[in-house]
């Protein structure tokens, strides 16, 4: 149970990762973890000791961040990665390593090319799976504002675009999205 508070009210990430099918000993990413490790946190008690978390970033301050409060916290199977999801090959994860993968509050950044979405591949294993959570256009909040929104469609095109299978659309809480897929096979 996290020591310190994370948001929970406006989205609950053990909820949506163990919707996703994060479960015991999976290995998992976040690409563009931030600075509170609001999912990779989570995760690290989900997948327990056999598994393994990567946060993932380009910002140094963000990763430090996550870095200091899973100390605090005693967790010992999260790795901290500097990357770069926007460039091919800059996450240094191994290749066909990772079952989920995520990217939370990040979906104007994948729309701006496939990159982000050919580097997921690169990553997933067979039967992997991505996650992508982000703010509804249209809901009122002083947090994030509504230029910065991104429209579920508009990623659920672009996944399916690059091979993937929506396998669930769901509301990930009140001010936000949620999309699941998995690489189609056929």
């Amino acid at each position: 149970m996290p020591i310190l508070p994370s948001g929970r009210a406006l989205l609950d990430s053990e909820a949506i990762l163990r919707r996703a099918g994060l479960t015991i000993d999976m290995h998992y990413a976040d690409l563009g973890a931030g600075m509170l490790g609001h999912f990779v946190l989570p995760a690290c008690e989900i997948v327990g000791p056999g598994g393994e978390v990567y946060a993932v970033d380009i910002l140094k301050d963000a990763l430090q961040s996550v870095e200091s409060r899973a100390q605090m916290e005693n967790v010992t199977n999260l790795h901290i990665v500097w990357g770069d999801f926007e460039r091919l090959g800059g996450v240094k994860i191994p290749a066909s390593s990772l079952h989920i993968i995520s990217f939370v509050n990040v979906a104007r950044v994948l729309i701006k090319t496939s990159v982000p979405v050919d580097e997921a591949k690169r990553l997933l294993r067979e039967n992997g799976r991505v996650l992508v959570v982000d703010w509804k256009p249209g809901v009122g909040s002083m947090i994030v504002d509504e230029q910065r929104r991104v429209r579920s469609d508009d990623v659920h095109k672009l996944f399916v675009e690059q091979g993937f299978r929506l396998l669930e659309a769901f509301d990930a809480g009140p001010q936000h999205w949620g999309l699941l897929f998995k690489l189609s096979t056929t």
